[in-house]
């Protein structure tokens, strides 16, 4: 005797308890569903986003300021030029970062079969003398993958730049960038008992600080205030860090990113400021879902030591 299969019933959605559960979606950051590799990929994959990010942004610098100088000499270090430079080496950085790499995937599946060899038409040109068996041999043909496109590829989502900033990301930043403030201090001040520690080595943004006009001042601005910072969130609280959160556990993925963004600065005293200044930041992301908030606080940041620097003194 066969019993007859019981049919469950579908209970009607109920309109207000998926808006509540949707409504929030914006507030914090969540993860969506990734495919897992395996631990020995995972660190490769780490290696990888971190010295491709380190890359672009050391590459970008060279790349620009050894043209400019060569063709604008002395001039190369007017405030004018070096606001262009930042521009030039900033875009290309986020070019460079967030573009190429799934070029570069796009490229290997091209010449790659679906289990990592060359194609057969790709051994050819690097040996003509086996041409023949490679034309002959079976192929076998890459797709492109959901898992290889989320590797490399990005999104608004991952980037933190969903949506548009709200009064909330406003207000936070300068609630976040008294916490900044108290925490360096602290650090440094800890750091300063030591004599190998020079907390004040000056940082070399590229301005010598002797501005002849009002333009001047402002070209300075621009670029350390706005266009700085703005780059660096894209790149490090944005794609670096949207990439190890998707792989990582959050804390392991903040220290990551911040650990990179203090050795890029390239002096110890600027590395432990912006290195809290980072864990801030990512903790921002993770609080309002995006960058903004953070790009915010950066800048905040930066307006006020350049008005330190350059305008009180």
């Amino acid at each position: 005797m066969t019993e007859t299969p019981k049919t469950s019933k579908t209970q009607p959605a109920n309109p207000h308890t998926t808006s509540a559960k949707t409504g929030n979606t914006s507030s914090k950051t969540k993860k969506s569903p990734k495919f897992k590799l395996p631990t020995r990929q995972k660190v490769y994959y780490a290696i990888f986003v971190l010295a491709w990010t380190a890359f672009a942004i050391t590459a970008s610098q060279f790349i620009i300021v050894y043209p400019m100088i060569w063709i604008l000499g002395e001039s190369f270090t007017e405030p004018f030029w070096t606001f262009i430079y930042y521009i030039l080496y900033n875009a290309l950085a986020l070019i460079l970062v967030i573009f190429v790499p799934p070029r570069l995937a796009a490229l290997y599946r091209r010449n790659h079969n679906a289990k990592g060899d060359l194609k057969p038409a790709s051994q050819a040109r690097l040996n003509p003398a086996k041409a023949e068996k490679a034309i002959e041999a079976p192929r076998v043909v890459a797709k492109p993958t959901a898992e290889t496109d989320e590797l490399f590829s990005t999104n608004p989502e991952e980037l933190g730049v969903a949506g548009w900033p709200t009064f909330v990301d406003i207000g936070l930043a300068p609630i976040a960038y008294f916490a900044y403030a108290i925490l360096t201090n602290v650090i440094i001040n800890i750091f300063t008992s030591f004599p190998w520690f020079n907390a004040d080595q000056e940082q070399n943004v590229g301005f010598n600080g002797y501005f002849i006009t009002t333009s001047d001042r402002i070209f300075a601005m621009l670029a350390i205030v706005f266009i700085a910072p703005i780059a660096e969130e894209l790149i490090m609280r944005g794609w670096l860090y949207g990439k190890l959160r998707n792989k990582f556990k959050i804390p392991l993925a903040i220290f990551l990113t911040s650990i990179l963004f203090a050795v890029l600065h390239g002096q110890l005293n600027v590395g432990i400021s912006v290195f809290i200044l980072s864990v801030i930041l990512c903790g921002l992301r993770e609080i309002t879902g995006t960058i903004w908030s953070g790009m915010l606080l950066h800048i905040l940041s930066n307006g006020i030591a350049f008005y330190a620097i350059y305008i009180a003194l």
